[in-house]
């Protein structure tokens, strides 16, 4: 199976997924986006898989989404926050979801940066690996005036809790790999050298072991109260359309493409 922004490949029942964006440090576009949700469907209609790692090409995993593009620009009469609205309704949230609802265990290798969005995709895993010089940034609103969105907000709580998760976004300061593990926002932080290795180690396990019983486990721990995912996820849309207009996200927008600090007046 080909994709335009991604390296899909199956071997012994594993499916090896890579985001394949390298020059642009595997920022999410629409295009790279609509390639994750089908290769998500694509893996759930075969049941020969029974394990996926999701990796990336390069030297970052995700730099969060693509704001050197144009998919967050206003159209015709819509807004700057009406177009980002849409696009995670109709577009980032459903492939989210189908991540998130895989039936097989999915284990993620995060190499070099993972920023904002890649932050909340990394966290769709069930084992989540890093090497050792993998830092994980949450710059919504330090840098961009928004909030952490593809459900950023619904795991991290759950994760390290709600002083270090409030401390993340709130401060973007960069977590190492170590301390994300040692948190428990991962599973393990491991040698940049041995991260591959140990993803497909982890897969081959998942490959070989009681599938259904792993598909039931997934299930009973992502029933999650008081909030579903779903249900956050619509949350951290509104909230985005309305920060979206804002003058703060514009200039956000403007200082990242013009490689500056931005400077926030609180409009």
């Amino acid at each position: 199976m080909k994709f335009d922004t991604l390296l899909f490949e199956t071997r012994d029942r594993i499916a090896y997924v890579t985001l394949n964006r390298p020059e642009r440090l595997n920022a999410l576009n629409l295009a790279l986006i609509t390639d994750l949700q089908a290769a998500a469907k694509a893996i759930e209609a075969d049941h020969d898989i029974r394990a996926v790692v999701l990796a990336a090409a390069g030297r970052g995993f995700c730099s969060g989404a693509d704001l050197m593009g144009n998919d967050l620009v206003g159209e015709g009469q819509r807004s700057r926050g009406e177009v980002i609205g849409i696009d995670l309704r109709e577009h980032f949230n459903p492939m989210v979801t189908a991540w998130y609802q895989l039936r097989v265990p999915v284990v993620v290798a995060v190499n070099g940066v993972a920023a904002g969005a890649g932050v909340s995709l990394a966290l769709l895993g069930d084992i989540v690996l890093a090497g050792r010089s993998a830092t994980f940034l949450q710059l919504f609103a330090p840098k961009l005036g928004l909030i952490p969105d593809l459900g950023s907000t619904f795991h991290l709580p759950r994760l390290v809790g709600s002083a270090r998760a409030k401390g993340l976004a709130l401060l973007g300061d960069a977590l190492s790999a170590a301390d994300a593990a040692s948190w428990g926002l991962i599973w393990a932080c491991v040698e940049d050298s041995a991260l591959k290795g140990e993803a497909e180690s982890i897969a081959r396990r998942f490959a070989t072991g009681p599938t259904q019983a792993f598909q039931r486990i997934k299930a009973m721990f992502n029933v999650e109260l008081p909030r579903t995912l779903a249900e956050q996820l619509a949350l951290e849309a509104d909230a985005q359309v309305e920060l979206g207009d804002t003058q703060d996200f514009a200039e956000g927008v403007q200082a990242f493409r013009s490689k500056r600090a931005p400077k926030f007046t609180g409009n």
